[in-house]
């Protein structure tokens, strides 16, 4: 079992930067990928962005290339998403997700969720 805790969302203006943490619990966190997804008002939940469970490969959706970042510490148990240059479309929840395969968790088909933290950016 993994249990998943996002924190670091809020309320920032267009062009501001926020910086995401999910810290995953269980003996085992460290060999699953992770990834962040967003969920806005009256849209299907999307991936954003996953990382492989040693931090080596990483993937992005075109919508937030050249602006987001993920990235892992193992020995924290926690996976950060730094956000920069926001834009009110990435106005969402943005929940953490983890897994196996690595194509699992890029498709949202996978087991260990998070409850979310509201990310909203102001025009």
């Amino acid at each position: 079992q993994v249990q998943l805790v996002e924190s670091g969302g809020g309320l920032v203006q267009t062009g501001g930067s926020l910086r995401l943490s999910c810290v995953a619990s269980g003996r085992t966190s460290s060999t699953y990928h992770m990834g962040w997804f967003r969920q806005a008002p009256g849209k299907e939940r999307e991936s954003v962005s996953v990382i492989s469970s040693n931090g080596g490969i990483t993937y992005y959706a075109d919508s937030v290339k050249g602006r987001f970042t993920i990235s892992r510490d193992n020995a924290k148990s926690t996976v950060y998403l730094q956000m920069d240059s926001l834009r009110p479309d990435d106005t969402a929840v943005y929940y953490c997700a983890a897994g196996r395969p690595f194509q699992a968790v890029v498709g949202g088909t996978t087991q260990y969720w998070g409850q979310g933290t509201q990310v909203t950016v102001s025009s």
